[in-house]
């Protein structure tokens, strides 16, 4: 059974940081190219950064350059640290392989982004 826990969301002021991180439960995580996804009030979720095993990164072009992706396959969990936050980043985060496995969605974290 995989399982992904999110966490380390919350209300944070524009400008601000946060670092959430992804706890995950699969045997063969070290090898699963894993992302971070994020769904705003209204709209669809969508992939914001991916990492593979070996560490490549990428990122969509709304968060380069403010948000960073991780991962630690000893600890089977990946990070996402977010810099510069704005309103436009409110939503609620979601980690998952990449492409995403409708089976693995976990119950995400909240990122408010306000003043």
């Amino acid at each position: 059974q995989v399982q992904f826990v999110e966490s380390g969301g919350g209300l944070v002021q524009p400008g601000g940081s946060l670092r959430l991180s992804c706890a995950a439960s699969a045997s063969f995580f070290s090898g699963y190219i894993m992302g971070w996804y994020r769904q705003a009030p209204g709209k669809g979720r969508e992939l914001v950064a991916r990492i593979t095993s070996e560490g490549i990164t990428a990122y969509a072009d709304s968060v380069k350059g403010r948000f960073t992706i991780s991962r630690v396959n000893a600890k089977k969990t990946v990070y996402l640290q977010m810099n510069s936050l704005s309103p436009e980043d409110t939503a609620v985060y979601y980690c998952n392989r990449d492409p995403a496995s409708i089976d693995y969605w976990g119950q995400g974290t909240q990122v408010t982004v306000s003043s």
